[in-house]
């Protein structure tokens, strides 16, 4: 039987080179990557492509053929809508042990950099609106992955990987076996992944209560119901009819904002008039997620999560609105921002600790701690100051890359 890799052109050769003819059980992992993996039902490791630290680092999970192919392409599909999923990377089939037996197909995928699962988060100190924007994040998942006609069938907190994000959390789907693409989703079906993922989130937390490290006095059941909750109001706000004061000149603006503010661009709305009521009628027809990333993107090219990218342009449009004398374009200004701003303060990290905390992230962090800071001393400390505290205070306790720690 020949090993047979399909996959990505460019990182086959990296494939190639990890041990296939070993049961994944035996292959050797890192333990802080080790802390990083979730729970599966299927043999899962994280590897890197070599011994460089540097290197990239894949998740590898062991099924049956015909499961790896079809993850494999749904994932694809996925990414080219831009959906938040992790990378395929190859399906490896033929393998076989040094005695010739045969061993289970693979599936590799991209590990996420600077993601964490379920279990590392809630087992340290959480608080209640960790909990809360942690619910947040996987409900807007499931949202964006309905509105691209894609049925999750096991939408869990197992099946999903958590970023940072700025003072929330941003929510990917890691397994993609059950799904399956529609021209557009019922409400039975929607109905239906809501079912499973209460099921499911009510269930693992009611396990991390039973292993006495969830959160004290959080409750599995209202915490998964929070998930559902959440998910109503963005599919309303989204997908249902909004009746507006005619009178009000900033009516639809302001109903416009309100959903660049759930972090979707409006490329198509409906405006009529209620002829009863005369009251306006606001529809969205087509929505795309990501509003202030893109526009982030667009004005200085950094990739960011959808907090991050508000949180930034928040701190960019005050700067352009103080230190703009001269009449200078947004791009210009975005330019002189990201060199007297961003990356005057990240670049005061010590260089033995970057990479710990992803680049806006920290930024975040450190405009939160300038705030706590300022607020203690009684005035405004700067920047320079907050990040030299942030770098001596913080930083040293925070592995988000999973990098070893020397305390």
């Amino acid at each position: 039987m020949a090993l047979r890799i399909t996959g990505l052109g460019e990182e086959i050769a990296s494939v190639t080179g990890l041990p296939w003819h070993l049961p994944l059980e035996e292959w050797p992992e890192d333990p802080v990557l080790a802390e990083k993996r979730g729970i599966s039902r299927h043999v899962v490791r994280l590897v890197r492509a070599s011994s460089d630290p540097d290197a990239e680092v894949y998740a590898v999970k062991e099924t049956v053929s015909e499961f790896a192919n079809r993850e494999y392409v749904i994932l694809r599909q996925l990414s080219q809508m831009n959906a938040p999923c992790v990378e395929q990377v190859a399906v490896v089939e033929g393998r076989t042990d040094v005695h010739g037996e045969e061993l289970p197909c693979a599936i590799v995928t991209r590990f996420l950099p600077y993601s964490l699962p379920y279990r590392v988060l809630l087992s340290g100190a959480v608080t209640a609106n960790d909990i809360s924007t942690m619910a947040s994040g996987l409900a807007l998942l499931l949202v964006r992955l309905h509105l691209l006609g894609f049925w999750w069938g096991d939408c869990s907190l197992s099946n999903t990987l958590f970023r940072r994000d700025a003072d929330g959390f941003a929510a990917y789907l890691v397994d993609a076996e059950t799904g399956e693409f529609q021209k557009s989703l019922s409400d039975g079906q929607r109905e239906h992944d809501l079912e499973i993922v209460h099921f499911n989130v009510a269930a693992e937390l009611e396990d991390l209560a039973l292993s006495g490290v969830l959160y004290p006095g959080m409750e599995p059941v209202r915490a998964a119901e929070a998930v559902i909750r959440r998910y109503r109001r963005i599919w309303a706000a989204l997908k249902e009819p909004q009746l507006l004061d005619p009178k009000d000149r900033h009516a639809v603006e302001s109903a416009m904002r309100q959903l660049h503010d759930l972090g979707f661009a409006v490329e198509e709305v409906a405006v009529t008039i209620d002829g009863d009521t005369q009251l306006l009628s606001f529809q969205p027809k087509l929505v795309a997620a990501g509003y202030h990333t893109q526009r982030l993107r667009e004005l200085m090219g950094l990739e960011t999560e959808e907090l991050q990218a508000k949180r930034l342009l928040a701190s960019f449009d005050r700067y352009r609105a103080r230190e703009n004398k001269s009449g200078l374009t947004a791009q210009a200004m975005a330019k002189q921002w990201l060199v007297e701003v961003f990356e005057k303060v990240i670049s005061r990290v010590p260089t033995d600790m970057r990479g710990r905390v992803e680049r806006a992230q920290m930024f975040h962090e450190i405009l939160e701690n300038r705030w706590y800071l300022s607020e203690k001393a009684g005035h405004d400390v700067g920047l320079e100051a907050a990040a030299d505290n942030y770098c001596a205070e913080i930083l040293p306790s925070r592995r988000d890359s999973g990098v070893d720690l020397v305390l």
